[in-house]
């Protein structure tokens, strides 16, 4: 197995040299065009894939515009739209009653603070990251999803296992100008590589300090189970 660098920041940053390299040009994978758009899109993305979101929205913001047709559409109609999404009729609650707040409590525009953000619905912290640094060019945390969540278990850079906890540990440990694009590079690695079962550890820049590397490891720290 491989074997991580101690401490753990001296481990993060041997990682991102690598995944810099690797990925030089890693950034979001969703397509949108305003602030509004990219909420949606994100809302839509919990537990699914990028492409699958890409592909709805771009029917979705055509049909759409301006967070007052979002609010005035009705369930079943949104719903519809949505209907390839995974939960689409809860995401289509989220949406209505999120632009429904935006329009009448924000003057139609996606706010641009953490509480107000976590404050509409269906949006969460790292719905919320992922909005201020794409839509608003802040940068207060680190975006953890499933990819980031797995990879940095993975690689012994956490041992916390909710999302939230991780990111409180990653901001001690990351460098804060990597902050943005820690998640890009995880999330890129974790779709071309370490992917969640049967990643390829034989073709993998991380390999040698890994300590879930399947060559030696017999146990994949993202599960704590056996490989």
């Amino acid at each position: 197995m491989g074997t991580p660098l101690d401490p753990r920041e001296e481990q993060v940053a041997e990682v991102l040299d690598r995944l810099y390299e690797e990925y030089p040009d890693s950034t979001i994978s969703l397509n949108y065009s305003n602030r509004l758009e990219l909420l949606i899109a994100v809302i839509l993305s919990a537990q699914c894939t990028d492409e699958r979101v890409n592909k709805v929205c771009a029917d979705l913001f055509e049909t759409y515009d301006g967070p007052e047709e979002y609010a005035n559409a009705s369930q079943d109609e949104l719903a519809e739209a949505i209907n390839s999404i995974t939960y689409y009729n809860n995401k289509a609650k989220y949406i209505r009653s999120a632009c429904a707040d935006i329009v009448e409590e924000h003057d139609g525009e996606v706010p641009d603070t953490m509480s107000e953000l976590t404050d509409l619905a269906g949006v969460g912290r790292k719905t919320a990251n992922v909005v201020l640094q794409h839509g608003h060019d802040v940068v207060e945390g680190i975006v953890v999803d499933t990819h980031v969540q797995r990879l940095t278990r993975r690689l012994g850079i956490t041992e916390a296992e909710r999302p939230e906890a991780i990111e409180q540990d990653l901001l001690d440990i990351v460098p804060e100008s990597d902050w943005q694009q820690f998640t890009h590079l995880m999330i890129d690695h974790g779709r071309a590589t370490c992917t969640a079962i049967n990643p390829d550890c034989a073709d993998c820049v991380l390999a040698d300090v890994c300590p879930s590397e399947k060559g030696d490891s017999e146990v994949d720290l993202a599960s704590g189970e056996a490989w």
